[in-house]
């Protein structure tokens, strides 16, 4: 199997997006808030969502199974409060979870959580406790900046995410670290934004003590790590003068997937970082959609790079594909075994 680890449902009915600017149009004002019973969105809206876009690639690309959660520009922490960000939470869950019902062989579900600025990362357990046990997510998306590019939350290293940590460690879930839209000019969303959280939240797994107190949580890193490993000599020296582990004994934990956009990053991250932390993604139909003209193919069909690059094995590669994926999310492997795939 081919299983892709960062998928998100960036073609959702336009209604969707339609009944979210009514909710942000009532911001501030709950009693002009739209209820969520007002969004209608039917089966056959959701297959002509996917068929012609995800599937349709996956199908040309060769990957069989993505793990798919919504939109993460949408999620938007930084809109509203805590209210906003529940309802809001609840409904793209509930998309997310509808196609991977529809489509159970090619999706597996991922949930955002209602997170919010300046609130209590507690507040989001009812939500992952639901899309756990009610929608049958196997992993969740952490937003390390709830303020949208502000940086107002503590280090993911902060007590105060342990609530959150410890139902993930209970349910045998990992989380991707995945920040949302960047309302500071200073930073493109996906330019600058997502990767910038990438290599703060490294970063702060260097200078912590995490995985002493939970030594069997995961992450999976997007797009590559960031920085990460591109700059892996620094962390090194970082963490020397810091006092610090080596970075790679983090590595059981912290996992980096393949959303590199050319050949010479897939092949650094590969030779960088060893086979057993990779796991295969592409973000298709996300940041980067275009064809790249020195190679006639899409910037996000990373099953090129990953098939071309020389540094792994067969078996390695055969881990970044699926068998790290089976490893780091439990629940999908069990579903996929229940199904006798």
């Amino acid at each position: 199997m081919i299983i892709d680890c960062h998928g998100h449902f960036t073609t959702a009915p336009p209604q969707l997006a339609e009944w979210r600017d009514r909710q942000i149009a009532a911001v501030g004002s709950p009693a002009d808030a739209p209820d969520p019973e007002d969004l209608v969105i039917t089966d056959d809206d959701l297959r002509r969502a996917v068929e012609g876009n995800q599937l349709r690639l996956m199908d040309e690309r060769g990957s069989d199974l993505t793990i798919f959660s919504p939109r993460a520009s949408f999620m938007a922490h930084h809109i509203g409060d805590f209210p906003v960000s529940s309802t809001w939470a609840r409904l793209c869950n509930d998309l997310v979870h509808r196609v991977s019902a529809l489509y159970p062989d090619r999706f597996a579900m991922g949930a955002m959580l209602p997170q919010s600025p300046d609130v209590d990362p507690a507040t989001c357990l009812p939500e992952l406790r639901r899309a756990v046990e009610e929608l049958g997510a196997v992993t969740v998306n952490l937003n390390p900046d709830p303020s949208g590019g502000r940086w107002t939350a503590p280090p993911l290293t902060d007590r105060s995410w342990y609530p959150l940590y410890e139902a993930m460690v209970a349910y045998d879930i990992p989380a991707m670290i995945h920040v949302s839209t960047s309302c500071n000019p200073a930073f493109h969303t996906t330019g600058a934004h997502y990767l910038n959280a990438d290599t703060t939240a490294f970063m702060q797994f260097v200078q912590g003590d995490l995985f002493a107190d939970f030594p069997t949580l995961r992450f999976v890193i997007p797009h590559g790590g960031g920085a990460v490993p591109y700059h892996w000599g620094r962390f090194r020296g970082l963490a020397m003068a810091l006092g610090r582990p080596d970075p790679e004994t983090l590595l059981d934990n912290v996992f980096f997937d393949t959303c590199v956009y050319h050949q010479p990053g897939i092949d650094l991250l590969t030779r960088v970082i060893p086979g057993r932390s990779v796991l295969f993604a592409s973000e298709m139909i996300g940041a980067v959609r275009d064809i790249d003209p020195g190679t006639g193919h899409h910037f996000d069909d990373t099953k090129r790079y990953v098939d071309a690059t020389p540094h792994l094995s067969d078996e390695e590669r055969a881990a970044v594909y699926s068998d790290n994926a089976l490893r780091v999310y439990p629940r999908l492997a069990a579903r996929l075994a229940a199904a006798g795939r």
